[in-house]
Order: structure tokens, then C-alpha cells, then sequence
């Protein structure tokens, strides 16, 4: 093998090593947006609709909190948590999310739900 060809393949090679390599980044970007555990549909039979706290109200904030419920096997809502929105109303949100029923399933299953809160209500 002459010179000239042991840079050719040299050449070659780094460019599949660059091409596995952003073959892996764009897979890895794929799998983060993915959420880390999927959220079951599971239909709601009966919604409590929250308290707006008070401080809230006089501080005129609004908005939405999202909420990852846990659904039992019949229905009931076994534990809610805020996942993002205002911690002003999450507190509301969460209290008024583990009042809810859902439609009986298979087994526990994680149910993310948006509770908004709006001035106009």
C-alpha cells in the first residue's frame, strides 16, 4: 500500500467514525425527548374542579399546572404531584386532581392531567 492510499483509507474511515458518531448524537436527542415514562389515557368519569387559593387571586396569578397522577386498577386516584406550573397553585391543583375518578383499567397506571387556572373563572 503506497502513501496515497493509506491516506485515502484513513480518510475514509474518519469519515464513517464521524458519520457513527452523529448517527448516536441524533439518536440520543430522540431518546431525551422522549418522555421517561409514558402517561396512560384513561378517561375521566368525574372532575373536582380546584379551590383558586385567595393570595392568588389578590396577586392576580393564573396559569397552568401540570399534574402526574397515579390511577389505581378502579379509578382512584392514589397520589398526585405537581410536575410544573406556579407552587401557588400547585397545592390546589394536586387536592383537586386526587378528588377525580378515572375509568376502571387493566392495573395502576400514571395519568398526566393540566389543571388551568384563569381569572375569569
Amino acid at each position: 500500500m503506497d502513501r496515497n492510499q493509506v491516506k485515502t483509507s484513513a480518510r475514509g474511515s474518519r469519515h464513517v467514525g464521524i458519520r457513527m458518531l452523529q448517527a448516536a448524537a441524533l439518536a440520543l436527542v430522540v431518546a431525551m425527548a422522549l418522555p421517561s415514562r409514558a402517561a396512560d389515557d384513561r378517561a375521566i368519569k368525574s372532575r373536582v374542579a380546584p379551590v383558586y387559593p385567595e393570595i392568588a387571586k389578590r396577586m392576580k396569578i393564573g396559569g397552568a399546572v401540570k399534574v402526574e397522577a397515579t390511577v389505581d386498577p378502579e379509578g382512584k386516584v392514589t397520589e398526585a404531584k405537581a410536575v410544573s406550573g406556579n407552587r401557588m397553585l400547585s397545592p390546589a391543583a394536586e387536592d383537586a386532581v386526587r378528588k377525580w375518578k378515572f375509568a376502571p383499567g387493566a392495573g395502576e397506571s400514571m395519568v398526566a392531567v393540566e389543571i388551568n387556572f384563569s381569572l375569569g373563572q
